[in-house]
């Protein structure tokens, strides 16, 4: 392995780097945005309890706020509830910009490197390939198996930016869908609890509906 790495190059360098970086975004990344994590599927009837029992005070809020990002949305229209439909609603849509943009931490350098990495190899093959022909201009075409083994050796930075951006590509593309589901589930649940608060839902409907 050491030797077909040595064989592609300086290029296999960034190349090398970018794998790193991918493996490490992507394992931090689907670690972090767990669905249970970001969004439990409870967490909204659970306030339907403190609602129901009056035990919904400054304490559960500031609860709510510290579980996961779905419960500092909550706790926002929570907070701004008694200013109308319109000022919750938008204090729901600040949190939960700031909470999507925190999803999506990483994700636009993982799709760099899915991009980027096979034009790094492609771009070690040219340089190989600008080197064989070199050799063919000073010596000829007499020694073939040599023009052969720098060419394989040209294709190696190919092969090693495929095999970067391929894995890369199809995580920043899960990932991308992860964050889209649990931004659809996150408004699904600021509706209700804004519907109820409002007056437009029963507390009752919406815990069943949750």
């Amino acid at each position: 392995m050491l030797e077909i790495i040595q064989s592609g190059g300086w290029m296999m360098v960034p190349i090398i780097i970018c794998s790193v970086l991918a493996l490490g975004i992507s394992v931090e990344r689907f670690w972090t945005l767990r669905p249970a994590q970001i969004a439990p599927r409870d967490l909204l009837a659970r306030v339907w309890g403190w609602m129901k029992n009056n035990q919904l005070d400054s304490g559960r809020i500031k609860e709510l706020r510290a579980s996961s990002p779905l419960g500092r949305v909550l706790a926002a229209g929570l907070l701004n509830s008694r200013h109308g439909r319109q000022i919750m609603k938008e204090s729901i849509e600040e949190v939960a910009a700031h909470e999507i943009h925190g999803m999506e931490r990483y994700l636009t350098a993982l799709g760099t490197v899915a991009a980027v990495a096979p034009l790094m190899g492609l771009l070690g093959t040219v340089f190989g390939m600008i080197q064989v022909f070199a050799e063919i201009m000073s010596q000829g075409t007499g020694q073939a198996n040599l023009l052969a083994g720098g060419i394989s050796e040209a294709l190696v930075t190919t092969a090693a930016g495929l095999i970067v951006g391929i894995p890369a590509l199809i995580c920043h593309r899960l990932l991308q869908r992860r964050v889209d589901e649990i931004v659809v589930y996150m408004e699904q649940e600021a509706i209700k609890l804004v519907d109820v608060l409002q007056g437009d839902r029963e507390v009752a409907d919406s815990s069943e509906a949750g």
